[in-house]
C-alpha cells in the first residue's frame, strides 16, 4: 500500500543501512527526512538519486543534543507531525574490555543509547499526533551475545537499546505508539566490506551463519519498513526482530 502523506524520520540515513531503509520508505510512497553527520555529499548524492521529492536531509549530531532539538522543530514546523522514527544513527567500537578507556565508552554509551533516548523523546509529541505511529530502533546482535567481536562498549550500548524499546513499548502504547527493533548480524555495507576485504574472509562469515549468506542492508531496510507499516504490524510492539541468518536463534 502506498502512503502517501506519512512522513519518516530515519537518521544516519545518508550510508550504509540507514541508506537502505531511506529508499525502501520513499519508494513506498513516505516523506522522507533523513540525517548524516560526517559527509554531507553522500546525503546530497543520495537525495539526488531520489529525485529529489519527497525527501530532505539534515545535519545531525549525537554528541551535540542541540542539533536534535533543532531537527524536530524544523520538522514540526514543515510537516506538523511525524508518523515513524527510525534510530539507525551510531557508532562502532570493536576494542576488548581491557583496551578501552572511559573516553571510548562514554562516547559510545553517549551517541548509540544516549542519542538514540534523547531523538525519541524530542519526538514524542509529533509521534502523538500521527493516526499509527512506530518507533524502530536499530540495535544488534551485539546486544543479545558476547560472542561477537564487537568491543563491551558497543554491546552494551545495543543491549540498552533493546531494555529500551521494550520499556517504551509498554510506556508508549497508551498512545498508540508502537515501539520496536531490529537486530542485525554482520550486514553487507562499506565498513564491513573493509574488514571483510578477501573472498577468504567473506567466506569464513558466511560460515558463522547457518543459511550461508550475508545479510544485505536491504534485508534489514524490509524488516524496518514491516515493523513500521500498521497494516502489517499493528499487533506488534516490544519485539525485536533479530536478521543474523540463524547465528543467533
Amino acid at each position: 500500500m502506498i502512503a502517501m502523506g506519512r512522513t519518516v524520520l530515519v537518521t544516519g540515513g545518508s550510508r550504509g543501512i540507514g541508506r537502505a531503509i531511506v529508499k525502501k520508505f520513499h519508494r513506498e510512497g513516505y516523506t522522507v527526512i533523513f540525517t548524516y553527520r560526517t559527509s554531507k555529499e553522500e546525503a546530497e548524492r543520495l537525495r539526488d538519486e531520489l529525485g529529489g521529492r519527497r525527501v530532505s536531509f539534515h545535519y545531525m549530531d549525537l554528541l551535540r543534543l542541540n542539533t536534535v532539538s533543532d531537527l524536530l522543530k524544523a520538522i514540526e514546523e514543515e510537516y506538523g507531525k511525524l508518523d515513524v522514527l527510525v534510530n539507525n544513527a551510531g557508532v562502532f567500537s570493536s576494542k576488548k574490555f581491557e583496551e578501552l578507556t572511559i573516553h571510548d565508552w562514554e562516547r559510545v554509551i553517549k551517541v548509540n543509547l544516549t542519542g538514540t533516548f534523547y531523538v525519541i523523546r524530542e519526538s514524542l509529541e509529533l509521534l502523538k499526533k500521527s493516526p499509527a505511529p512506530a518507533i524502530i530502533n536499530v540495535a544488534s546482535i551485539a546486544g543479545q551475545t558476547g560472542n561477537v567481536a564487537a568491543g563491551v562498549d558497543y554491546a552494551a550500548s545495543k543491549a540498552g537499546i533493546i531494555g529500551l524499546t521494550k520499556k517504551l513499548a509498554v510506556e508508549l502504547a497508551k498512545y498508540g505508539i508502537r515501539v520496536n527493533a531490529v537486530a542485525p548480524s554482520f550486514v553487507d555495507t562499506d565498513l564491513v566490506r573493509e574488514f571483510l576485504d578477501t573472498e577468504e574472509k567473506r567466506e569464513r562469515v558466511k560460515r558463522l551463519h547457518p543459511l550461508g549468506i550475508i545479510i544485505k542492508p536491504e534485508d534489514v531496510a524490509e524488516a524496518v519498513f514491516f515493523l513500521a507499516d500498521y497494516e502489517m504490524s499493528r499487533a506488534i510492539t516490544g519485539t525485536v526482530i533479530s536478521i543474523n541468518a540463524g547465528r543467533y536463534t
